[in-house]
């Protein structure tokens, strides 16, 4: 994985505050404990400490709740040693209550969460930018725009090439990039500076070190201690229940008819999982197959990690405008978006399921059948079913 051989030191207590899950934050956060006598227990029930926890609570609603990250504004003076203390223990709090939770997808959203806010403050962050970019790449350079003031961005092809791959979108396709020896150039583009644009790229990096963070945390905590967050565990995964329940649109087909792969696609961008571009194809001209709007369609991306509501909008309305036949069985599972194994689902196991198309069919109409089987092969679905299987 191309990191920093070796990380750049920070030193400002204000920067590793307002940016807590940095790589250098870890010693820096046990520095914070140890200097204030405060122990992991102790942020769970010390009086003094409530402070931490309500921001806690505050920053961990917001990167769960909200479909755009948590909110990168905030009420606490980082000029003061209290308010930096708060800022970053409450970071470690609101962690800890994900961790104790074992729940992938509030994981999922809170990684989402915390990577989203980071892209955006990373973004405007002209002063430090370099020094935060050095902590995630193997390595950065800058120039000055011809003709302008705008400053430029060059980072080591190896970096790109790992992590480009999660981000939808053709200005991250390296052939689509200025390559010149190894350094691969991140010039403005959709409305965002350089700047912004490297940010994005670094927030695939933090997401993954969030990721391994929260993985070896709950690896190693112990159920004793998980116990000890119950209450605002319980608090978090009821209201994010609730919203996932309330963001799944309903849809055209009754949802026990959707075949796997339908379902498969659905729920693993539902819980911030990057989809790739077989998948969202599908997922989208399946959609209008099954009567699905433009809107539904558009609903079921909110969650997912690259997720633009003016992108998302665009590659639906191209999906419905050029009337895309959704992929068949042999095209998914080439490309490895068809979750069914022999034996997993019946109807799958059968010779004449083809085409997903053909799989809802022959849900809708065992429903209105005397037998509760649909064991023979439908009516032949619409012609380009077919070619769709080629």
């Amino acid at each position: 994985m191309p990191m920093p051989l070796a990380l750049p030191q920070v030193e400002d207590e204000v920067l590793l505050a307002r940016y807590p899950f940095l790589p250098q934050g870890r010693e820096h956060m046990r520095s914070v404990l140890e200097k204030n006598g405060i122990s992991v227990e102790d942020l769970i029930d010390e009086p003094w400490l409530e402070d931490v926890r309500t921001r806690g609570r505050l920053r961990l609603l917001d990167s769960v709740m909200h479909k755009d990250g948590a909110d990168i504004a905030t009420t606490v003076d980082m000029s003061t040693e209290i308010g930096r203390m708060t800022e970053v223990l409450s970071f470690l709090h609101a962690m800890l209550v994900v961790c104790a939770s074992f729940n992938e997808r509030l994981l999922a959203r809170w990684i989402e969460g915390e990577a989203t806010r980071a892209d955006q403050l990373f973004g405007m962050d002209l002063e430090n930018f370099e020094l935060l970019a050095a902590s995630y790449l193997s390595g950065i350079r800058s120039e000055t725009g011809s003709g302008s003031d705008e400053v430029v961005y060059w980072i080591p092809m190896a970096d790109f090439i790992e992590l480009c791959p999660r981000i939808s979108g053709t200005y991250w396709h390296l052939a689509n990039r200025p390559v010149i020896k190894g350094w691969v150039c991140m010039d403005a583009a959709v409305g965002e500076s350089s700047r912004q644009r490297t940010a994005r790229l670094l927030k695939e990096r933090i997401r993954e070190n969030l990721s391994q963070t929260c993985t070896d945390r709950m690896d190693k905590m112990s159920e004793e201690f998980a116990a000890l967050f119950a209450d605002p565990v319980e608090r978090i995964t009821g209201l994010l229940s609730e919203r996932v329940q309330a963001e799944m649109p309903m849809t055209a087909a009754v949802r026990d008819d959707w075949p796997p792969c339908f379902e498969s696609a659905v729920s693993e961008l539902n819980q911030g999982v990057n989809v790739n571009h077989v998948g969202r194809v599908f997922l989208a001209a399946f959609s209008k197959s099954i009567g699905m709007s433009r809107e539904q369609t558009c609903s079921f991306f909110a969650n997912a990690p690259d997720y633009s509501a003016e992108t998302t909008s665009y590659q639906v309305n191209h999906v419905y405008e050029r009337d895309y036949t959704p992929h068949g069985c042999a095209a998914l599972k080439t490309s490895a978006r068809c979750p069914v194994q022999p034996g997993d689902d019946r109807l799958c196991d059968q010779e004449w399921m083809s085409h997903p198309l053909k799989y809802i069919r022959a849900k809708q109409r065992s429903r209105y059948r005397e037998g509760p089987q649909a064991t023979e092969e439908p009516e032949v679905v619409e012609e380009e079913v077919e070619s769709a299987n080629s």
